[in-house]
């Protein structure tokens, strides 16, 4: 599960009646059937023609919430957007048909669903296997009225920066690379990393790094950035799409042997509301060209140059063709 906090993204509540009426969603007010009334999934999949795109209220979220948002008005959708910043409320809003189609991230929705089934000391579902994450994902998803589209190119997963003098002088461009050179390393991250798998047990078990501590600045905090950058320490936890490393020098190395789960960008539907064929193909041509990199130009864009997330979103679909 990936370790970014929702103090990393800034996370907004849109109107104070999308906030009613999602407490009207969880107080049952929706009319979509009770989960435990579903059991095994037999309706046709629906095709409402007015679909509510959730965003989870930070930017890359609010960005992807437009691009699945225009495309399905270019194919011929009336949509409306509505922002809850927490998953515990937008998900449950999600089965109940308040929410149609919300972009998640496969392995951290799998593992999600998971603890919310099995409890919060579960085995993970996801991994660094996309094909088993998603087997794992649809398994959870389908029982809750919920279906998980084809994921595309783009992923958003935890990763390690250090700053690029560094790594020159040290010829790094891999973890395996700074695990073979024996360097002590001091790494800024949130503090959760000294106990999660992914963080710096993972770096130790996997890679042999050598962990001389936790900084806890947070998880691609300006702070642990210029950590970094000063010298202070000598690698920061942050994510494959983070928009700001070439600010402050600072150079991603390869995850080589996938320590990180596969938290690949998917788009998650309600069944009975959105999961007809139309919206499927609709959105599926964002899998046709959507990269990590765009991914991460794109947040670029949002968060230094102060661009409307819905602007960003029309100029890159034109750009690719996918709007007239």
């Amino acid at each position: 599960m990936r370790l970014r906090t929702a103090g990393l993204r800034t996370a907004r509540l849109r109107t104070a009646a999308a906030a009613t009426a999602l407490l009207c969603t969880l107080a049952g007010c929706a009319s979509g059937p009770s989960l435990e009334n579903r059991g095994q999934v037999t309706a046709s999949p629906g095709d409402s023609h007015h679909l509510t795109i959730g965003s989870a209220g930070f930017t890359e979220s609010d960005l992807l919430a437009q691009l699945y948002a225009q495309l399905l008005g270019h194919a011929g959708y009336k949509t409306s957007m509505l922002t809850v910043a927490n998953r515990e409320l937008y998900e449950p809003a999600l089965e109940s048909g308040q929410i149609d189609v919300v972009p998640e991230y496969a392995a951290t929705l799998a593992d999600w669903l998971n603890a919310k089934k099995h409890g919060p000391d579960a085995p993970p579902a996801g991994s660094p296997d996309l094909t088993a994450t998603m087997k794992s994902l649809r398994a959870l998803a389908v029982p809750r009225g919920l279906a998980v589209l084809p994921p595309g190119r783009a992923v958003d997963q935890n990763a390690f920066a250090v700053s690029a003098s560094y790594a020159r002088e040290h010829h790094l461009k891999t973890l395996s690379d700074l695990g073979a050179s024996g360097l002590k390393v001091r790494l800024a991250a949130g503090d959760e990393c000294v106990r999660r798998p992914y963080c710096a047990p993972g770096l130790k078990k996997v890679y042999g790094i050598h962990i001389t501590g936790v900084d806890p600045k947070g998880v691609g905090t300006t702070q642990a950035k210029r950590a970094v950058q000063s010298g202070r320490d000598q690698m920061v936890l942050t994510t494959t799409t983070d928009a700001t490393l070439d600010s402050f020098g600072l150079v991603l190395l390869a995850d080589d042997k996938q320590l990180q789960n596969a938290d690949y960008i998917v788009p998650v539907v309600n069944r009975a509301r959105a999961g007809s064929p139309r919206v499927a193909q609709a959105l599926g041509r964002l899998n046709d060209v959507l990269t990590t990199r765009d991914l991460a130009d794109m947040n670029r864009q949002v968060d230094s140059w102060r661009r409307l997330p819905a602007d960003v979103a029309r100029t890159y679909l034109e750009n690719k063709g996918l709007l007239k």
